[in-house]
């Protein structure tokens, strides 16, 4: 008998709704809080910020699936639904009775998950009459995206891209350039954030936090200007979940269901996209499947964290957010998954680790890279460092299942190709990359000054 490889939907069947996972949580995450006063957010408190629909879908608990306009479904033509595929090549490598599927979420034009993300807060924002967006990016997948995005309705864009990332991927950084935004390294002595953040330690080499503190501050202080985040909020989870809801029907197609579901967690934009979904389905009582989110061990919020409410950036502009954290002022190795280099998770996410609902594991750099050669010697694609963690987790839970005898169905996110993180490679091929520990104490004083 013939075996399929990929499973793929016609374009009719891209989803009509994104799934909002708060509407069906018994518990549901507590809500962002305003640092001045003290009271709960409403979505008016963040029109300033974001676009007003955003805002409305952020606060939204009750609603469990939400419209996806129909401009947004024609972009997304572009490029899904994306391929499920067998990795049957990696089955063999490691000799197990597990089946591996991953959703391969690279085959999108920026290489990544993020532009299901980036056309609803482009398209959103056009509608408020925005005409300037700002954002962040850490390994640059979130910035070409939105640049992509932005240049597809007419917006203009700045980025504030981690400084140590723009460093180690310029031609990311050329992606984001050839759509038309604005990149500038950050901490940058464009704002007051970027400056203060220089003047304390000239030689930091930025974070995601800091990042997201410049274009806030942009942002603020720029007319006609929102700001746009690529994870951790509920809405960008919302609209990853197109990933799962397509990941469910091609499982359909395979005749199987997960057993484990897995992504790579920086903020949780991907690992809610391709979990959600099939978690519904736990919240029901109907399945058991197991969930498994795989960070760096250097930047180990879910393993390591503290759950308490903490500022989403470095300086303190964003509201207070229910989360998993190592202290915002916490400052992560510099390694290659700059995507994951993230001081907090978001609060979905986190109350669901709460609840056991998820897991978590963390990840050594080098057993990352090593899982990722052998995915790109077996099936042919070189992954993002960031999917690596994903990949390194499924390798181990096919390994568990060969142990046990099991005929386990393993399904990861495949978050983004790694043809422009090719510097990694080369340190890693030659014996330069190390792994990056962070003490128990460091953890402990970042989260005492928190406190």
């Amino acid at each position: 008998m013939e075996k399929t490889k990929k499973f793929i939907l016609p374009e009719s069947e891209i989803p009509t709704q994104w799934y909002n996972i708060v509407a069906e949580m018994q518990n549901k995450p507590k809500p962002m809080i305003n640092p001045q006063t003290k009271e709960p957010i409403k979505a008016e408190d963040l029109f300033p910020l974001f676009a007003e629909e955003l805002s409305r879908q952020e606060v939204n608990t009750t609603d469990a699936w939400i419209d996806i306009p129909e401009e947004v479904r024609d972009k997304y033509k572009i490029y899904r639904p994306t391929p499920l595929v067998r990795a049957y090549g990696l089955e063999k490598a490691l000799d197990t009775p597990a089946h591996i599927y991953f959703k391969n979420e690279s085959v999108s034009p920026v290489g990544s998950h993020k532009l299901n993300s980036a056309l609803p807060q482009a398209y959103y924002n056009k509608l408020d009459g925005t005409t300037n967006l700002t954002t962040e990016t850490g390994a640059g997948q979130w910035g070409t995206a939105l640049a992509l995005a932005c240049k597809m309705f007419g917006l203009e864009l700045a980025v504030y891209m981690v400084k140590i990332s723009y460093e180690q991927k310029p031609y990311r950084r050329s992606l984001m350039q050839t759509w038309g935004a604005q990149v500038i390294a950050s901490p940058s002595m464009s704002t007051k954030a970027g400056r203060k953040i220089i003047t304390d330690n000239p030689t930091y080499q930025g974070s995601l936090g800091t990042a997201i503190s410049e274009a806030i501050e942009l942002a603020m202080q720029t007319p006609h200007c929102k700001y746009a985040l690529g994870s951790v909020l509920n809405h960008v989870s919302l609209h990853q979940t197109i990933i799962g809801l397509e990941a469910e029907k091609q499982m359909e197609m395979a005749g199987e269901y997960p057993d484990v579901i897995i992504g790579c967690f920086g903020g949780g934009s991907n690992f809610s996209g391709i979990s959600f979904p099939f978690l519904r389905h736990k919240l029901k009582g109907e399945k058991n499947t197991r969930f498994v989110a795989a960070e760096p061990t250097s930047c180990p919020k879910l393993t390591r964290g503290s759950f308490q409410y903490d500022f989403g950036d470095e300086i303190g502009y964003t509201p207070l957010i229910p989360m998993f954290t190592l202290g915002h002022n916490f400052a992560p190795a510099n390694i290659h998954a700059g995507g994951l280099r993230y001081h907090g998770a978001g609060s979905i996410v986190s109350q669901l680790l709460i609840d056991n609902l998820i897991e978590a594991v963390d990840i050594e750099q080098l057993d990352t890279f090593e899982a990722g050669i052998l995915f790109a010697r077996t099936e042919g694609i070189i992954p993002a460092p960031e999917s690596t963690h994903a990949i390194a987790a499924a390798i181990n839970e096919a390994l568990k299942a060969k142990e046990e005898g099991s005929k386990k169905v393993i399904l990861f996110n495949l978050s983004g190709h790694g043809l422009i993180d090719m510097s990694a490679y080369d340190q890693y091929l030659a014996g330069d990359l190390i792994n990056h520990e962070v003490s128990d104490e460091e953890i402990a004083k970042n989260l005492e000054m928190l406190a």
